[in-house]
C-alpha cells in the first residue's frame, strides 16, 4: 500500500499496475486512445500523460505507482498538450464523420469534442488508400487508422492470429496484413475483437442490415428470426437499461414490429446441440478413443483457428453444428411443409453476438445439401441499429414470449452464451437423474469464471473425466501447444474465441468495462436460474422434435457435412 498526491488530493493505491489505474481509480477519466487493461501497455497516443511536481511530463499508462508521487493531471499545458495531439491525429484523418460507421460512438470524436477541438490548422496529406471489403465479416478503412495498435496487440497479444501489424515507417506507416494482402487472404478467423478495441471506424462490422430490411418489405417472404442468448443481455445497453438485464421479452416485441414473422429461441438449438455433443462425447469414450480430447464445435472463428494453426486436431472438432447451425436446419426443414410455408419464400436470419458467424452461413460444411440455411446474420449492434433506425422506443416495450413451435429452450441453453457454459450443459446431459445436489456439484467445480484456462475433472461411469475451459484464442494456442509436447491430457476441450465467451463476442455493444462482462455473465445465470427446464434432454419440444421432423435425419441436419470440411 502507498499514497500519491494527485490534483493536490491524497489518494491510497495498492497493486494498481500503473500510474493511470490509480488517477482513474480516483474518479478523473483521464484521456487515452491506446490503452487497454487487457492489452499490453503501448503507450503511442500519449494522451494520458500527467506532470509531476518538477514539471516532469510522461505518460501514465507506462508509470508504475510510487509512494510519495505528486500528480497533476489537468493543467494549463496539459490541456493545449493533448488538444494538439488531438488536432495532429485529425488532421490525417478522414473526417467524413456524418456518414461514419462508428458515426456518435467514436471515440476520436467523442475526445475532440471533449477537448474543444473545433478546427484543424494542418493540411490532410496522407495518401487515401482503398477500403478491404473482402471480408464476411469486418470492413477496414486505413483511412480512419490513428495508429493507436489497439487492433494489432488484440490480434497478437491476445488472439495469436497475427492476421495485421504495423507495416512501413514515419508518415507512411499503415496497419495492414502483410504483402498488402486483404484481410481475407489472412489467417483470420473473423473473430471481430479487432473491431471491439478500435476506438475509430478504421475496423467495423460489416453489415446485411439493407438486405434484412429488404426482406421484410416483400410480402411474398416469410421473415424469421432465431436469437442467441447473449444477445439477450448486451442489447438493453444501448437503450439505457441496466447493464445486464435480460432483455429477450422486448427483443421478441421488437422483432415482431420490425416485421419479422416468427421470432425463435436459439437456446431451442443449443439444447439440440448439447443432445448431440454429449451423445458424441459418450459414444467416444465408450468406444475407447481417448488418445485425443473431445474439442467443441460451436465457435465458428476457433474451428477456423485450429483449421488453420493446428490442423492436425481439426479431426478431433466434434461433428456437431454449432446452435446456429442446426436450429438454421430445423427451421428451414419445417418450412417445406406447404401448409407452413404458405407458397412464400422463406428468409432465415439469425441475431448474433457473433461477427464470425457471418463467414460460419457461408462454409459449404455448415451447408444442408449444397445450400445455405441461414441467410443472413445481424450481430447484437446491427439490430440495435434497425431498432434506432425505426424510431422504436425499446426501452419502454411490453414483454412478449418467443414464438413456438421453436421458443421454449432449457437452462443448459442459456448459459452456452459465457465461457464454461459448454461444458456445464453437457455434464447436466450426462447427469443421470435431477439430484439437486448434483447439479449443485456440477455448478461449482470450477466450469464457472472467466478465467481464460479452466481445469475440472468429473464422474462419468465409475471413471474420473477431465476436461479442460478454454476462451482466448491465444489461452487455446497455450493449452494446445501443451496438448501437443504431451504435457497434459483431457477427455473434453471447450474452446471460445473471445475473452468470457459469446457475451463478449465481436458483435456485441462496445465499452463494456469490468462490471459490464461481469454482469453479463450474471445475466444468463440469473435466467438459468428461473429456468423451469435446467436440461436439454428435459426440453418436450426437443424430444418431440426427434419424434417427428428430425426423424432420420439427425445427421443430415445437426452434424456439419464433412465431405467439405
Amino acid at each position: 500500500m502507498g499514497y500519491m498526491t494527485i490534483d493536490g488530493r491524497k489518494v491510497e493505491f495498492t497493486n494498481e499496475p500503473n500510474v493511470l489505474t490509480v488517477i482513474r481509480n480516483a474518479d478523473i477519466d483521464i484521456p487515452t486512445l491506446c490503452y487497454h487493461s487487457e492489452l499490453s501497455v503501448y503507450g503511442a497516443c500519449r494522451l494520458c500523460t500527467v506532470e509531476d511536481a518538477r514539471g516532469k511530463t510522461f505518460a501514465s499508462c507506462s508509470e508504475p505507482p510510487r509512494d510519495g508521487m505528486v500528480i497533476y493531471t489537468n493543467t494549463p499545458r496539459l490541456m493545449r498538450y493533448r488538444k494538439m495531439i488531438l488536432e495532429l491525429l485529425l488532421a490525417a484523418h478522414d473526417r467524413d464523420c456524418t456518414t461514419c460507421r462508428k458515426s456518435s460512438e467514436c471515440h476520436l470524436e467523442e475526445l475532440a469534442h471533449r477537448m474543444g477541438v473545433t478546427r484543424i490548422r494542418f493540411e490532410n496529406k496522407k495518401a487515401e488508400y482503398p477500403i478491404d471489403l473482402t471480408s464476411p465479416s469486418i470492413v477496414r478503412d486505413p483511412n480512419k487508422c490513428i495508429l493507436c495498435g489497439d487492433c494489432v496487440r488484440m490480434c497478437d497479444n491476445v488472439q495469436a492470429v497475427n492476421a495485421i501489424d504495423f507495416a512501413y515507417r514515419g508518415t507512411n506507416t499503415l496497419v495492414t496484413p502483410a504483402f498488402n494482402k486483404t484481410i481475407a487472404q489472412t489467417d483470420c478467423v473473423n473473430c471481430g475483437q479487432c473491431r471491439v478495441v478500435c476506438p475509430t471506424g478504421a475496423i467495423s462490422i460489416k453489415t446485411n442490415i439493407e438486405d434484412v430490411w429488404s426482406a421484410l418489405a416483400d410480402p411474398d417472404t416469410i421473415v424469421v428470426a432465431q436469437m442467441a442468448p447473449a444477445v439477450r443481455i448486451a442489447l438493453g445497453d444501448k437503450f439505457g437499461l441496466p447493464k445486464g438485464e435480460n432483455v429477450m421479452g422486448k427483443l421478441v416485441n421488437v422483432l415482431h414490429r420490425l416485421g419479422f414473422d416468427e421470432v425463435y429461441d436459439t437456446t431451442y438449438g443449443a439444447d439440440l446441440t448439447i443432445m448431440e455433443e454429449s451423445e458424441e462425447l459418450m459414444e467416444r469414450l465408450s468406444a475407447g478413443h481417448q488418445d485425443m480430447p473431445l474439442f467443441t464445435s460451436c465457435c465458428p472463428a476457433w474451428v477456423r483457428f485450429c483449421e488453420n494453426r493446428y490442423p492436425e486436431f481439426a479431426p478431433h472438432l466434434s461433428t456437431c453444428r454449432s446452435p446456429q447451425q442446426m436450429f438454421g436446419a430445423v427451421i428451414r426443414e419445417y418450412y417445406r411443409d406447404p401448409e407452413i410455408n404458405q407458397g412464400k419464400r422463406l428468409i432465415s436470419v439469425s441475431i448474433m453476438p457473433c461477427t464470425a458467424k457471418k463467414d460460419e452461413i457461408l462454409r459449404p460444411e455448415s451447408m444442408t445439401n449444397g445450400k445455405r440455411d441461414i441467410d443472413y446474420v445481424l450481430t447484437t449492434t446491427e439490430l440495435a441499429a434497425m431498432i434506432q433506425k425505426a424510431g422504436i422506443r425499446f426501452e419502454n416495450l411490453e414483454a412478449e414470449s418467443a414464438d413456438m413451435p421453436f421458443g421454449i429452450g432449457s437452462g443448459s441453453g442459456v448459459i452456452f452464451g459465457v465461457t464454461g457454459g459448454v461444458t456445464e450443459a453437457v455434464l447436466r446431459r450426462i447427469l443421470k437423474g435431477h439430484n439437486r445436489v448434483d447439479m449443485d456439484k456440477i455448478r461449482t467445480s470450477g466450469v464457472r469464471g472467466d478465467t481464460g484456462l479452466k481445469e475440472i475433472t468429473f464422474e462419468y461411469m465409475g471413471k474420473e473425466l477431465k476436461a479442460a475451459i478454454v476462451s482466448g484464442l491465444g489461452n487455446a494456442d497455450k493449452l494446445l501447444q501443451r496438448i501437443k509436447r504431451g504435457e497434459v491430457h483431457y477427455d473434453f476441450v471447450e474452446v471460445m474465441a473471445c475473452r468470457r465467451g459469446c457475451i463478449m463476442g465481436g458483435g456485441q455493444p462496445v465499452g463494456a468495462g469490468p462490471r459490464t462482462k461481469k454482469a453479463r455473465a450474471r445475466g444468463l445465470y440469473d435466467t438459468d436460474i428461473t429456468c423451469q427446464i435446467k436440461k436439454a434432454n428435459e426440453n418436450p419440444t426437443v424430444l418431440s422434435l426427434y419424434d417427428t421432423l428430425l426423424k432420420g435425419k439427425e445427421h443430415q441436419l445437426l452434424h456439419r457435412n464433412m465431405e467439405h470440411s
